[in-house]
């Protein structure tokens, strides 16, 4: 996992785009490499009835160092590109 200086510029409430890889062999949060979204995050949980969107947000509560209820999915529920917000 990247370290929290590289994140914690995403932890001052401004809306942070993410690219979400379900099923994948091990969770991890890191930059995206071709810049489509700000982070990439891979989780190994299956994208059915919201676990892998839970899953996302505890590992990105964990890489920017605040409360999972402080994290906000403001778009893409059901998509791989989301939107989320620190509040």
């Amino acid at each position: 996992m990247a370290t929290l200086s590289e994140f914690q510029d995403l932890a001052d409430g401004r809306i942070f785009t993410v690219r979400v890889t379900p099923r994948a062999s091990r969770n991890k949060v890191m930059t995206d490499p071709d810049g489509r979204a700000d982070l990439k995050v891979m989780v190994t949980t299956v994208p059915e009835g919201g676990k892998a969107n839970v899953a996302v947000i505890k590992l990105l509560s964990k890489a920017l160092g605040v409360p999972k209820s402080r994290i906000e999915l403001v778009r893409g529920g059901s998509g791989r590109d989301k939107q989320f917000r620190v509040v």
